[in-house]
């Protein structure tokens, strides 16, 4: 069973930074890299993947850069761990033992349930880490 790797823990940070930007408006990796503190040359190769497979796009030019491929909503934290890790809790290779195929196809539609939501749930997170600050200070 895989978990989630670094690529899969930027890649979804930079999708947070996205997430942040005004709606049109792309952001450059630079930018991305140093909020998310990801390094710049692994987000390059990060945001190739969640392009490649029409998460994000890219903007040429002077004032380009990166954005959501499509509304927020319609992001789901699954399918950017999935293209960036090829999914999680494979089973691998068919087992000839089906007791354990069976098992494997379970677990994968569990953890696929706890990360089939849209992106926009991170705003939630945020919303709870600052009342988690406020009662701090």
């Amino acid at each position: 069973m895989s978990g989630i790797s670094s690529k899969g823990m930027y890649g979804l940070a930079a999708m947070y930074q996205l997430l942040q930007s005004e709606k049109g408006v792309p952001i450059q990796i630079k930018e991305i890299a140093d909020k998310a503190d990801i390094p710049k040359n692994y987000l390059e190769q990060i945001l190739v993947i969640l392009k490649r497979d029409g998460i994000v796009k890219s903007i040429r030019g002077a004032s380009g850069g990166y954005m959501l491929n499509k509304n927020p909503e319609d992001i789901l934290i699954y399918d950017i761990i999935d293209s960036l890790e090829g999914g999680l809790c494979n089973e691998g290779s068919s087992s000839s033992n089906e007791i354990l195929n069976l098992f494997w196809r379970e677990k994968q539609s569990e953890v696929r349930n706890i990360f089939n939501i849209p992106l926009t749930e991170l705003k939630n997170f945020e919303q709870k880490y600052n009342k988690q600050i406020m009662y701090v200070i």
